[in-house]
Order: C-alpha cells, then sequence, then structure tokens
C-alpha cells in the first residue's frame, strides 16, 4: 500500500536542469519527492517501468516523465530505455539502493508515529494535588473509564507547587493543583471551586466562643498546616495577606492533610483544611467548624497543562468531566451553619 507524503517536492518536467561548473559534478536542483524513489525502487524490484506504474496506479508515461524529473534532480542517469524496456544503470541501481533505505526510514517513522498516537489515545497520565486527589479525582476517573473503559489512568499525588513540573516536564498529560500560585506559566481553566475551613477539636477554647476569631487573631495563632508549597498553605496566606495579616504561623508542619486532620483531632491545635477533608469529622463530632470573621478561603481548583500546546484526547476529556461534575454540584461542596460544616 503506497502513502502519500505532505511537503513533497516535485520537480518540474518542463525545468531544464542546471548547467554545471565546468570541471566540477552537477549539483541537484531539489530534494527528491518520496513517490519517485518508490518508483525507482519499483523498477529495480519489477524490472519494468510498466509495471512499476502499474503499480503505483499512474500511466507510464506519467512514470517516465516522473523518472526523468529524478534524473534531473540528481543529475545522473538512472533507467536505460530501450525498445525492450527499462533497465536500471549501475548508478541506478546504487541510488535505488539508498532510496530502499529511505523508504524503510520513512515507514518506520509513520509506523512509530502510529504507535505513539495510539498509546496516547489508551494511556492518560495525571499529576494531581493531595486534596484534589483525594476527594475529587476518584470520582472524575471513574467517570472517564466508564466512557472508555480501556484507558490506562495513572496518577502522581504531590502538593501544588511540584504539579506544573511534572506536566511541563511530559511526566503528565494534565495536572490539577488547589493554590492560588503557579511555579512556573502554564494554561489554567478553572474545573472546580473549594472552600477552607477552620477546625478544632471539641475541647479546644475557640469552639465554645460566642464571638468568633477574626483574620488578624487567625494569623497570630499557631497553627497545624501544611507544608510550604501546598496549595491549602498557599490558598492560607493569601487569603490572611488580603485580608491585611501576616502569614500564618505554624505550630506543625504536615506533609498530608490526613497528617494534620489527626493532630487536630488528637488535640494539637487549630488547622485549615478543606472542607471537601473535614466534612465526615464535622458531621461526627471529632472536630468543630469555626467561622473566621475578616477572612475569605474560597479558592479555585484548576487544571494545568504546558502553555502553548492544546489539550486533546482523554486529557481534555478528564477535565470536561472535571468542569460537568462541579457545575452539576455533583464535586462535593459543603455548607455551613452556626460554625459546623455540614
Amino acid at each position: 500500500m503506497s502513502r502519500s507524503y505532505a511537503g513533497a517536492v516535485t520537480a518540474d518536467p518542463a525545468e531544464p536542469p542546471a548547467a554545471p561548473t565546468p570541471g566540477t559534478a552537477p549539483v541537484p536542483s531539489r530534494t527528491p519527492d518520496l513517490e519517485s524513489l518508490r518508483l525507482l525502487v519499483l523498477v529495480a524490484d519489477l524490472g519494468s517501468l510498466g509495471r512499476a506504474a502499474e503499480r503505483l496506479r499512474i500511466a507510464q508515461p506519467s512514470a517516465s516523465r516522473r523518472l526523468s524529473t529524478l534524473e534531473r534532480a540528481l543529475g545522473l542517469v538512472l533507467v536505460d530505455r530501450t525498445r525492450r524496456g527499462s533497465r536500471l544503470t549501475a548508478s541506478g541501481q546504487i541510488v535505488a539502493g539508498h532510496a530502499r533505505r529511505v523508504l524503510d526510514e520513512v515507514e518506520a517513522l509513520l509506523t512509530g508515529s502510529d504507535a505513539l498516537r495510539n498509546r496516547r489515545e489508551a494511556e492518560l497520565r495525571v499529576a494531581a494535588s493531595l486534596t484534589i486527589a483525594e476527594y475529587l479525582l476518584p470520582a472524575w476517573i471513574s467517570e472517564l473509564r466508564s466512557r472508555r473503559p480501556e484507558l490506562y489512568i495513572g496518577l502522581q499525588v504531590t502538593n501544588s507547587e511540584h504539579v506544573p513540573g511534572l506536566v511541563e516536564s511530559g511526566e503528565a498529560d494534565v495536572g490539577f493543583v488547589e493554590g492560588p500560585h503557579l511555579s512556573q506559566v502554564m494554561s489554567t481553566r478553572q474545573v472546580a471551586e473549594d472552600r477552607l475551613v477552620v477546625v478544632v477539636d471539641p475541647g479546644h477554647p475557640w469552639s465554645r466562643r460566642r464571638q468568633p476569631p477574626d483574620a488578624q487573631e487567625l494569623s497570630t495563632t499557631p497553627l497545624v498546616l501544611r507544608e510550604r508549597g501546598s496549595g491549602t498553605r498557599q490558598t492560607l496566606d493569601r487569603a490572611l495577606h488580603l485580608a491585611g495579616c501576616g502569614r500564618a504561623r505554624a505550630l506543625l508542619e504536615l506533609g498530608s492533610t490526613a497528617a494534620v486532620r489527626g493532630a487536630v483531632i488528637a488535640g494539637t491545635g487549630p488547622a485549615v483544611l478543606s472542607e471537601l477533608a473535614v466534612r465526615g469529622d464535622v458531621a461526627e463530632g471529632r472536630l468543630v467548624g469555626i467561622d473566621v470573621a475578616g477572612v475569605d478561603l474560597t479558592r479555585a481548583l484548576r487544571a494545568v497543562w504546558p502553555m502553548g500546546r492544546r489539550l486533546v484526547g482523554p486529557a481534555a476529556e478528564l477535565v470536561a468531566v472535571a468542569r460537568g461534575k462541579d457545575r452539576s454540584g455533583r464535586a462535593g461542596r459543603t455548607s455551613r451553619k452556626g460554625g459546623a460544616v455540614r
């Protein structure tokens, strides 16, 4: 089966060859197009210009003109044409050997490209921040796989600061972050919205106060915090900054939401976590949600991918699923009443 190759340059059959400089070999005036090389190889294999033309489904006069153009382009006589048929010259046999290797390499390129495209369509690599990976991505992935059961999905979980690097390096096809800042310039799209909530254990003094703490008190109270670079930590620091306060003070820094939750439940101190992560604990009385006056702890959850690259295939489908779930309200929004997260 023959393939056509866009961008091949075919010399005009009517164009005369360039005149060689005296004492030097003629310089080729064109890069041979692949179909002309294929024709030459077929003449070598089949021993007949007519049979080669028939194999390529072109008229014999067109095949003859194509060979003549190739000869002018290379500055060589490749075919002896006689009444008994056409046969390659010694130069033609050498060029045909080179042409065969060129065509083999082109076929390998196309076959390899097909394999890469098919693998891309059957595989999705995702990088996500911890909160998104734990509380939202499982539902997104489940819906995507219900549509594409053959799809393999690999997930790398890290903090928001490291997600863009994984996507930029090609280790992930798309990333999801929860922080207000990106470590590098990326294309982004909001897929959902989340809100952070201040939580304490039931024995903490804040759980019994009639007057809630304000942004200033929150910024000066040592907290159990996620590590620097996490989206939760970035969102809290930004919210305090916009409220005219300094950054949160760390009583303890931990590398996962689960560890922070456990420390607060054990009575270590207050923390600020995604409402997605503490909803069950508050409902069952292990934690108490605290209103804080004068600070906005809402945040956008975003998909990220390299600037200038179009999001296609399974990566684009996953982003569409995430956006659809947020619009339908199934992304896990919670409500607050009387200082509790329900």
